[in-house]
């Protein structure tokens, strides 16, 4: 059975509840990951939020998702950039040179992770995602 990974968008669906994704989550639970760039991604988001003054109102709501999102961390695999996804990121960007634009360096560093493991990306971000060769898509919304 394949091993999946999802994006970052389909982790935010799933904290969110959407249902067409936790549906298919629950069916390859096991065989399923996030990357660290999706943590990084995701706890980027909740600093700029807790830390926008317009949004002192709202701390509590703010903290209590960070919180479920934190649980939701420890209970998933998440899968490192380590030297077999740097090395597959590093050939992408050589081979790819239209790769080389900074609004994708992090979804190239979530597919070079997703190679590297000869995993499925899970995503709604078929425009950027689709440019990398080899990799396979699938959106669960």
């Amino acid at each position: 059975m394949s091993l999946y990974i999802l994006d970052t968008d389909h982790v935010s669906l799933l904290l969110q509840g959407n249902k067409p994704v936790a549906s298919r989550v629950a069916q390859v639970d096991l065989n399923l990951a996030i990357t660290i760039i999706t943590v990084q991604e995701i706890f980027n988001g909740w600093i700029v939020k807790i830390n926008d003054p317009n949004q002192s109102n709202n701390l509590v709501n703010l903290y209590n998702k960070l919180w479920i999102t934190q649980q939701y961390f420890k209970a998933v695999t998440i899968i490192n950039f380590d030297t077999t996804a740097y090395t597959c990121y590093e050939n992408l960007l050589k081979e790819n040179k239209k790769l080389n634009k900074k609004k994708l360096q992090k979804d190239l560093r979530i597919a070079a992770i997703a190679l590297s493991n000869n995993a499925v990306m899970v995503t709604r971000n078929h425009k950027d995602f689709s440019q990398i060769p080899g990799l396979s898509l699938e959106d669960w919304t």
